[in-house]
């Protein structure tokens, strides 16, 4: 049988979109490979080109990263270093809410019509991934606003369901900012995490290259110690 891997993650370079009010990456060099060599005393002995080596700073909210509960329930919460690894590779599910207005919250409604349209049962452990289709221009402003998100209550649902790692490919869970203002409804799918024990993956890429059901997905984040959230390089496994 042969088996594909499809990236699942947004490219980290300067310059790429942010949330709002999340710093996007800085990569600097640090020594060139020449420079390597000579400031490690090599160079003495006639070599030019070792090991060239950068300086990241990177937020644990920019590009493709996982939100850990102490994004939102406060200090003394675990962290990405937190989140349980067999909640991390399991099967995976896409739900497409394309078809929603921009600005939608998805409800259990959508939800379940989803699950209904492509004749899946979820079971627990699944890792539900929400394509709204915004990583098709996730260069561009209008990745900012024009996707959908979750609700509280569609979040909940699904957590019912056995549900702990869900991801979209939108910058965030939640509907667009815009939105969360027109409605006076701030970060609801968020909030879940307060008082229940999930995680949610954002800022994904590729997800229309996987089927609705039937594949693997690996989306192990770096074990970041203190930080609310971490990058994630995820995988969808396929087997064809």
């Amino acid at each position: 049988m042969a088996q594909r891997l499809i990236d699942l993650s947004m490219p980290v370079h300067k310059g790429m979109i942010t949330f709002p009010r999340v710093q996007p990456p800085k990569i600097t060099m640090l020594e060139t490979w020449k420079e390597f060599a000579d400031n490690i005393g090599a160079g003495a002995y006639g070599e030019d080109h070792l090991t060239a080596h950068y300086v990241v700073s990177h937020s644990d909210h920019a590009g493709t990263h996982v939100d850990a509960v102490k994004h939102m329930r406060g200090p003394d919460a675990p962290g990405p270093e937190g989140i349980p690894l067999e909640y991390c590779y399991s099967d995976g599910v896409v739900l497409d809410f394309r078809h929603l207005v921009k600005g939608a919250g998805i409800t259990v409604d959508d939800v379940k019509g989803a699950l209904a349209k492509i004749n899946y049962t979820l079971k627990p452990r699944d890792i539900v991934l929400i394509q709204t289709g915004a990583s098709a221009y996730n260069h561009e402003q209008r990745y900012l606003t024009d996707h959908v998100g979750m609700t509280g209550d569609a979040t909940r649902w699904l957590i019912a369901q056995g549900v702990r790692m869900m991801g979209t490919d939108a910058p965030t869970f939640d509907p667009p900012v815009w939105a969360m203002f027109e409605r006076k409804e701030f970060w609801l799918a968020h909030k879940v995490m307060i008082d229940d024990d999930y995680w949610h993956l954002e800022n994904m890429t590729n997800l229309d290259k996987l089927p609705p059901h039937g594949f693997t997905l690996s989306v192990f984040p770096i074990a970041w110690q203190g930080t609310t959230g971490a990058p994630v390089r995820a995988v969808g496994i396929v087997n064809d």
